[in-house]
């Protein structure tokens, strides 16, 4: 009996090293294969926020010179999504040297305000780089008839740049520090170099900070600005009560940055 048994469990194990042997011999490699293929997107990009740049999470950005609202982006793969309109408030007139800030950036939807910022998007899917500029074509002029009727001397100026993007390059866009607007010259805003500035990419200017003026009664009361938007006004410049106005050029090209 113990004989027996033993010549079957060696049986046994011989047919089980046969069977994997088989299986072995039977398996078979084969390739298949995955693509995904791009091309450039002329699908328009809504304002984000510039402190937290997620497209999924679009802003609605209020433009303190227009009742109607912010003007639509440009289109194309290389766009402007939107750029802010800088509004210095309501002032005394002064016959001294002033600097005027702008009001930080209001949303419509109960958003924090946020620095002053311009969007763009390169969905191009070249990395060839752009260059964004901006000019000012004309001074500080009255909204309506008056005798004083340019601000003379008025400068606009852009200072503490940051560059945010949702994209996870090592490299960003280079933006250009304590730029002053004479008017109808353009200077360079942000350029990203060949290989660099694909997807959505955000300039703003200093941070957002709470401070006090006077009102027309001589009151005082608690505004929000951006201390790195400035306007600075000679003392010696006539001003009337009235509003001025100008506009800003912001120009956007697929000429890489230096």
């Amino acid at each position: 009996m113990k004989k027996r048994l033993v010549e079957a469990f060696v049986v046994g194990v011989t047919l089980v090293g046969f069977s994997s042997a088989a299986a072995a011999e039977e398996a078979k490699e084969y390739y298949s294969s995955s693509e995904i293929e791009f091309v450039p997107s002329s699908d328009p990009t809504d304002p984000v926020d510039p402190e937290n740049p997620d497209p999924e999470n679009p802003v609605r950005p209020i433009d303190p010179t227009d009742p109607n609202g912010p003007n639509p982006g440009t289109q194309g793969p290389l766009s402007i999504d939107y750029a802010s309109s800088f509004d210095f408030g309501k002032n005394r007139i002064s016959n001294k040297d002033q600097v005027y800030f702008a009001r930080a950036q209001k949303y419509q939807t109960g958003h924090e305000d946020s620095p002053n910022y311009v969007q763009i998007s390169d969905n191009r899917g070249t990395n060839e780089g752009w260059t964004l500029t901006v000019e000012q074509p004309e001074q500080l002029t009255a909204a309506t008839s008056t005798k004083n009727d340019v601000l003379t001397g008025a400068q606009i100026s852009l200072s503490a740049p940051t560059v945010t993007s949702n994209s996870s390059s090592d490299t960003k866009p280079i933006a250009a520090d304590n730029l002053v607007l004479i008017p109808g010259n353009a200077v360079v805003v942000t350029s990203a170099k060949a290989g660099t500035g694909s997807g959505l990419w955000l300039t703003s200017w200093g941070a957002v900070e709470e401070m006090e003026e006077p009102t027309e009664d001589g009151d005082m009361k608690k505004a929000n600005v951006t201390k790195a938007v400035s306007l600075s006004i000679p003392g010696a410049t006539p001003k009337d009560a009235v509003k001025y106005q100008t506009k800003l050029l912001w120009a956007l090209t697929d000429v890489p940055g230096n």
